[in-house]
Order: C-alpha cells, then sequence, then structure tokens
C-alpha cells in the first residue's frame, strides 16, 4: 500500500496535496498496490469525496483533539504509526513546509532517509528516484530503498490528474501520541495583509526588477485589468525597500507556475528563475537584448516598461478583458 499526507483548508485539498496524490497514484499502480492517504485536524474526513476522485481507496482521518492544530513531531510519531499500521511499503507527502517537515520527523523515528523535491519515480528492487537541488537547479538521479520509502513531490512539478473514481472510505485513526511530541505546536495564524490573487496560485503573473525604478504603478494597474493575475518583483527590487519579501519570486521567494508570465526590467538572475521555471510561458519587458531573461523568455519586447506596461493596460481595457 502507498500513503499519501494530504494537507486541506476550507476549500478543499491544496494544490500541492494534489500534486502529491498524482505522484502516489502513479508509484502505487507501477508497484501494484492500493492508494490511501493520511489527514489531520476536525474536518479531515470531508476531503473523502476529493481523494477520492484522485484514486484514494481509504482515507485516514486522525482523530485527536490535542493534534487539530499541527505539532510537527506529533504529526510525523502519527505518520509513522499509521503507516506501521497498514503495512505501506511508502508514504508520500506535499513538497510544502508542513509536508517536508513532517516527513523528515518521520523518518528520524523510522531511522530512514526521506528524499526531498521529487518529481518522478521508478519503481523496482528500489526507488528510481529524478529530484530536485539547489532550489530546482540542479536535477539528480538517484535511488531510494527502504522498508518505508519516505519522499515529498516537488512543488508545481507535477501537473494534477483524476481518475473520477467513488469517495474514499474513511477510517478514524487515533495516534499514540507523547507529550513530548508536542513540545513544537502551532498557537496562532497571522494573516497577510496582502491582497489580491496568491502569486502561487495566479494564471498570470507580471513582476517588476530594477528596472522599475522603484516605480511599480504601471504594473500594478497592468494587473488590475488582466483576470486571476498577481504582482510579483525580483530580489532586487525587494532588497531595494520597493516591494515586500510576500512579492518575491526566486529562489528564496515564491515558486510561481502560471500561464504566462511577464517579467518587466528584471535581468533574469539563476536565482530569479529558479522561482519562475514552472511558467508555462514567459514574455520578458527590457531595455537590454542581451539581458539573460531575453534569451530564457518565449517572446521578448525590447523597450521600457513604462511605456509598454501601459500600452499592454490600455489594450487590454479596450478589449473588455478587466472583466
Amino acid at each position: 500500500m502507498v500513503l499519501t499526507l494530504v494537507e486541506y483548508d476550507d476549500e478543499g485539498l491544496d494544490d500541492v496535496s494534489l500534486q502529491a496524490l498524482t505522484l502516489a497514484r502513479d508509484v502505487a499502480e507501477q508497484a501494484d498496490e492500493p492508494l490511501e492517504a493520511i489527514a489531520f485536524g476536525a474536518g479531515a474526513a470531508d476531503v473523502a469525496g476529493e481523494a477520492g476522485d484522485h484514486g484514494v481507496e481509504t482515507l485516514h482521518a486522525v482523530e485527536d483533539d490535542a493534534l487539530d492544530d499541527y505539532a510537527p513531531e506529533a504529526y510525523g510519531r502519527a505518520v509513522v504509526q499509521c503507516a506501521e499500521e497498514v503495512g505501506t511499503e511508502a508514504v508520500i507527502g506535499p513538497g510544502t513546509d508542513r509536508g517536508a517537515e513532517t516527513l523528515a520527523h518521520a523518518a528520524s523515528k523510522l531511522d530512514v532517509t526521506m528524499a526531498a523535491e521529487v518529481t518522478d519515480v521508478e519503481v523496482g528492487e528500489s526507488y528510481e528516484l529524478t529530484r530536485q537541488r539547489w532550489g530546482g537547479t540542479l536535477i539528480e538521479h538517484s535511488k531510494l530503498s527502504a522498508d518505508t520509502n519516505l519522499l515529498t513531490v516537488a512543488a508545481n512539478e507535477v501537473s494534477v490528474s483524476t481518475t473520477g473514481g467513488d469517495a474514499a472510505a474513511v477510517e478514524a485513526f487515533a495516534p499514540d501520541v507523547r507529550d513530548g511530541d508536542l513540545r513544537v505546536q502551532l498557537t496562532a495564524v497571522e494573516e497577510s495583509d496582502v491582497e489580491g490573487v496568491p502569486l502561487g496560485e495566479a494564471r498570470v503573473v507580471v513582476s517588476g526588477g530594477r528596472g522599475t525604478d522603484g516605480d511599480f504603478s504601471e504594473l500594478e494597474a497592468l494587473v488590475e485589468n488582466v483576470p486571476n493575475a498577481a504582482l510579483g518583483s525580483s530580489r532586487a527590487a525587494v532588497n531595494e525597500g520597493w516591494r515586500p519579501h510576500d512579492d518575491q519570486i526566486g529562489q528564496t521567494g515564491a515558486k510561481i507556475a502560471p500561464e504566462i508570465y511577464i517579467p518587466a526590467g528584471i535581468s533574469g538572475a539563476v536565482q530569479h528563475m529558479v522561482g519562475c521555471k514552472g511558467a508555462e510561458n514567459i514574455l520578458a519587458i527590457n531595455t537590454d537584448p542581451e539581458a539573460a531573461i531575453i534569451q530564457k523568455a518565449d517572446w521578448a519586447v525590447i523597450a521600457d516598461l513604462h511605456e509598454v506596461a501601459p500600452a499592454i493596460a490600455d489594450e487590454l481595457e479596450a478589449r473588455g478583458h478587466s472583466e
């Protein structure tokens, strides 16, 4: 059996969990094993329908009031206990902060290696993995072999697919959690004050760099004229104090996978490209035809962004794309 750790909110399973389920289903099919999932929190059972649509046969809903809020060590112990109870050969988690931390604790308790940032798995006598290293600048091929193989999927690198199956059967799971497992526990959540579509969910992302000279007004106006669009920035713009860190795209910022990415006044350093390599298309705006971003773009406009961005916004508004 292959077990998948999934995360969810009021709207259902999150995107990276769906990506983890897609990879896990492929692993389960190769191993000729059923696919099951484990979820924490009072609303875990509510995602059984969506989980079943992605191939999950059984959803193990963790029932423990102490675990309604995230506690990494306790979550790791619960995953280990569930894996041992159902006899899984692999546990696959989402490549989120929580997913990676939970499986790291699970790996410690099992005394096995955990593989992070995996994009592909070939099942044989061992697991042949393709995984990202150094923020995606290096692709590694490696082998993973343990009684229970632990790995996380690289976020926004696996295309989600469904099976259209029935809702997963829900089985309550009550882990034996120790007091020491609750030494670190989530106590509060502070909502971001950033309005609009989150960078990771936007279909269109427009971002500015040093070439904006700190003036993002034209790019803001462009984003307002595009449905499901978000505004980002390069690290240089953040370092200058022009934009908050929440807007940063790159190795130390957000990873995006929009249908189209429009970097304006951005040189295209390797660290920035790590964050946007998931984009389906790139339209670069830059005055320097030799800029690295131009070489990596699908389309390029060699001109001043302060002239091009307003022209695009005006054209979209004229065509009624602001609706």
